[in-house]
């Protein structure tokens, strides 16, 4: 068992988690909800690794391996986001998550 208590954990990752959403929903630039998303992203990946490590030696393992596999995942999805936002700022010289809905008028 770690020296440091699960709840500490659970604190950080709540307030990572609670950072993110609140960057998603106040932020108005694609590239700050992409950074809220990753920040929602790494406080689940704390989570699985904390409670791994609460378990014992064999769950530390398959909190890892699920820690890591978030990982990954959240560099593809930053990878295909940051081409989209890219995209995006091609066509419209703009950065605003409105601006691609101008496209349905």
């Amino acid at each position: 068992m770690s020296p440091v208590p699960l709840h500490w954990y659970l604190a950080v990752a709540f307030l990572l988690f609670v950072l993110g959403l609140l960057v998603v929903l106040s932020r108005r630039n694609l590239i700050y909800i992409l950074m809220g998303v990753e920040l929602i992203l790494n406080a689940s990946s704390l989570v699985f690794v904390a409670f791994g490590s609460y378990r014992g030696a064999k769950g530390l393992l398959d909190g890892t391996v699920i820690g890591t596999f978030i990982v990954v995942l959240a560099a593809a999805e930053a990878t295909i986001a940051l081409a989209i936002v890219l995209n995006i700022f091609g066509t419209f010289h703009s950065v605003r998550p409105e601006d691609p809905n101008l496209l349905k008028e």
